[in-house]
């Protein structure tokens, strides 16, 4: 009981370190975004992406403060559908508002001669659509939790021994095959789309490191863009992510085809599922210093 007791006091600590990180850049880009008489549309996704990270910690940093405390009862069946289904549709946002700052990064440094300038924003208004169209998309492929989520009402002694607060009643087969088809779906394509704008920014990136080593080898000056400086800051949180969502894809497979019950991996994998919100808003902290007028060109 103390090694479990110090486990989730160190995962509710890690939780709050990644809710202060969050609302960090989140308060910093907001007031930079109504601060900017341009609007910026990066400003606003990453904002968005903050917002959806406090969400996600919050919804999971509730449940481990309910075993540090040994708060009896305290979530009824309401308590449990909202915190579950909050979780789940913030898992989501997160694929999706990743992907949408990964391409409009790509967008924003791309020459101004390509077809690619005809995409780019003119201004945060047309970015809100987006969100719009994440939170309805990841709030429906979410409702079939409503109807399978149920509080377990358990004692004191039970507590001890299980962190299951909220019980997952058997879903029928059509559901199942409705449900997993469409995260499967989603993740596919806003995967795919965050890859092939990373792709693109890598192969800018190059050409502009290439034009570097020529300007040298020419003893010219040449400072770089802030606005290819940014694209490196997204190029390393989109590295953060897919290391954490991948990692924790393979040992959730793991755990599902092992016999055994490794307590040591469950733990990993509850940390993997929260990695890239706790460590996302450090990556643009330590990167960009908090300084977000490198994420736009002037």
């Amino acid at each position: 009981m103390v090694l479990q007791f110090i486990k989730e006091t160190i995962f509710l600590f890690m939780t709050m370190v990644g809710i202060l990180g969050n609302m960090s850049v989140s308060v910093n880009y907001m007031f930079s975004w109504w601060g900017s008489p341009e609007k910026k549309p990066i400003y606003l996704i990453l904002t968005h992406l903050s917002f959806t990270n406090i969400v996600l910690l919050l919804a999971k940093g509730l449940q481990k403060t309910i075993t540090v405390f040994g708060l009896r009862n305290f979530l009824d069946d309401i308590g449990c559908k909202i915190i579950v289904y909050l979780d789940r549709v913030a898992r989501g946002l997160s694929i999706c508002t990743s992907s949408l700052l990964t391409v409009v990064q790509a967008i924003i440094i791309s020459p101004r001669a390509s077809g690619w300038s005809r995409l780019r924003p003119k201004s945060a208004w047309h970015i809100l659509p987006f969100f719009s169209f994440f939170w309805i998309l990841n709030g429906l492929i979410s409702m079939n939790l409503i109807h399978s989520i149920t509080s377990t009402g358990l004692n004191m002694s039970q507590l001890s021994n299980s962190n299951n607060y909220c019980y997952f009643m058997p879903e029928s087969r059509e559901i199942k095959w409705i449900v997993l088809p469409l995260m499967v779906l989603r993740d596919a394509v806003f995967q795919g789309a965050m890859g092939g704008a990373s792709g693109h920014m890598i192969f800018l990136l190059h050409k502009h490191h290439q034009h570097v080593l020529y300007l040298q080898n020419s003893k010219l000056l040449y400072r770089t863009p802030p606005e290819l400086k940014a694209a490196q800051s997204v190029l390393l949180l989109m590295l953060c992510f897919l290391f954490f969502y991948w990692t924790d894809c393979a040992l959730s497979l793991f755990l599902s085809l092992s016999l055994g019950d490794s307590s040591l991996m469950i733990n990993i994998q509850k940390f993997l599922t929260l990695g890239y919100a706790i460590f996302s808003p450090f990556v643009l902290i330590h990167r960009d210093g908090l300084m977000p007028v490198c994420w736009h060109p002037h």
